[in-house]
């Protein structure tokens, strides 16, 4: 059997705004512990990834940082990505936010960093976002972005620096596609990121005929049409998960292809009325 440890596998890079590539697959951290977090890292870098994304608030920056280091890949072929908690957009907070990150991580600089929430009723994140523009400027960070900003934040963001972000990091999933947000990125050269991209387990989707149909016609697995789906509507995924066969699953997305059908299908299966949202509202997440 070929030995696969250390090859990148066959993912896309995406060009962002900020003049870097960023891997269109990835993988995920959400609710994973420390020292899990350093086993299943390093798994999915032995595998193939090159792309983790973590934050302040999942605690668990040592172990992926450490997975890092016990990978020994080059840090120049690893994108990483952190974020900027809620309680540190004042001041000069994501300044010494994003040191307290690289430190847990052991880095010297992040791929790209995030602010985590609006957090509109705390009225701080054009502040933060006037912060990480001058964090742009230093060699910590390479590419600065937003997570769960809609149009409303981003427009403000807009009006008060001139700078809009790398990426927006958004809920997004077969039952909401947050088609307002995405098209006004999209017109913008803004690359959105779909977080909880399998719907987080909150609904079943392999119950969905489109998608199980899509499925039975690739043998393939519902996780993985799904996934597949993102991947061609131009979404950029990492899926968390601590099972290996499905850490190798996600990644097994590049030898097939869904049909135009097959994706309009998918496409339709937002109820459009915002009941399909797993996630807090960043209208009122603070």
């Amino acid at each position: 059997m070929a030995d696969h440890t250390h090859h990148a596998a066959d993912v896309p890079q995406l060009a962002l705004n900020s003049g870097y590539d960023i891997p269109q697959l990835g993988y995920g951290t959400f609710k994973v512990e420390s020292a899990q977090a350093e086993k299943f890292v390093l798994e999915a870098l032995q595998l193939g990834y090159r792309h983790i994304d973590t934050a302040a608030l999942y605690g668990n920056e040592e172990g992926v940082g450490a997975a890092i280091r016990a990978s020994g890949i080059p840090r120049e072929e690893l994108f990483v990505t952190t974020k900027l908690w809620n309680d540190r957009q004042s001041g000069d907070q994501p300044r010494q936010s994003l040191q307290e990150s690289l430190d847990r991580l052991g880095l010297e600089y992040v791929d790209l960093f995030l602010i985590h929430w609006p957090a509109p009723a705390n009225g701080q994140f054009v502040n933060a976002w006037k912060q990480l523009i001058s964090l742009g400027d230093t060699d910590t960070v390479r590419s600065i972005g937003v997570s769960n900003f809609l149009v409303e934040h981003l427009e403000q963001l807009h009006a008060e620096t001139g700078r809009l972000p790398a990426v927006d990091q958004i809920e997004l999933h077969p039952r909401h596609q947050q088609r307002e947000v995405v098209q006004w990125c999209q017109e913008r050269g803004i690359r959105i990121e779909a977080w909880g991209p399998l719907g987080q387990g909150k609904y079943d989707i392999a119950e969905i005929p489109a998608i199980r149909d899509a499925a039975a016609a690739h043998g393939k697995t519902p996780a993985q049409v799904v996934l597949r789906w993102h991947i061609q509507n131009g979404n950029i995924v990492f899926p968390k998960s601590v099972n290996s066969s499905r850490i190798r699953e996600n990644l097994e997305i590049f030898d097939f292809e869904l049909s135009d059908a097959q994706i309009a299908q998918i496409d339709a299966l937002d109820p459009g009325d915002g009941s399909g949202r797993v996630g807090h509202d960043p209208r009122t997440a603070n």
